[in-house]
């Protein structure tokens, strides 16, 4: 139970998959315009990475090493495939506006990056695990964004008016960066520098340093 409860805390911070690994951050930067494609993006992203790291750990020891990569993007596609057309028929609205990026979980570092270094090598149960840790720590860092950005750049929640915007007779003025994907890239950055001058064990060690030299009169 320890070593459960570690790896979903390493995921939420020390070793999550966006501000760490720096994987996924195209559709974190693409479907964070509000919470609510964040959400649907979150769940259709934990759906996809544990059900192909389940079932590429179940019949990891009948995939052939040299065609490894192609069984497993071909899984992760079948399972894309499955939950982008559940989403079709019983969510709509939300389908049109994660628009194509469902469909590109397919190609998401992080998606692929877990079935290759963990379910490849790792029981079903683990590599479920593994799975749901780092969705966990993926949706953590989307519902943040979205949050931020949906509050600043719509003045509303989950739909719910938080702050009333000067159309709406209120003060707020809504921030028009926050529905470009520039701010997203921005709050992400700072969420990275943030993790890391806390905690600064995390950040990477200098592997080049510059040096100066003095003129010799």
């Amino acid at each position: 139970m320890s070593n459960r409860f570690a790896t979903f805390a390493s995921s939420m911070i020390s070793n999550n998959p966006i501000t760490q690994q720096i994987l996924g951050i195209c559709s974190a930067l693409a479907v964070t315009t509000s919470v609510a494609t964040a959400l649907m993006m979150f769940v259709a992203l934990t759906v996809v990475l544990c059900a192909s790291n389940a079932l590429i750990s179940l019949i990891r020891e009948h995939i052939p090493n040299s065609i490894r990569l192609i069984v497993q993007i071909t899984i992760i596609a079948t399972m894309v495939i499955i939950t982008d057309q559940f989403l079709q028929a019983y969510a709509f609205e939300l389908s049109r506006q994660l628009s194509i990026f469902v469909g590109l979980i397919v190609t998401n570092c992080l998606v692929l990056g877990r079935a290759e270094v963990f379910a490849m090598h790792n029981r079903v149960g683990p590599s479920v695990i593994d799975a749901l840790s780092n969705s966990l720590g993926y949706g953590l860092i989307l519902l943040i964004v979205g949050t931020v950005r949906e509050v600043l750049g719509q003045g509303t929640w989950l739909g719910w008016t938080v702050l009333r915007t000067v159309s709406q007779g209120g003060w707020f003025e809504p921030l028009g960066l926050m529905s470009q994907a520039p701010s997203a890239y921005f709050l992400i950055g700072f969420i990275v520098w943030a993790i890391r001058s806390h905690w600064q064990h995390l950040a990477e060690p200098t592997r080049f340093l510059i040096k100066t030299s003095e003129k010799q009169l």
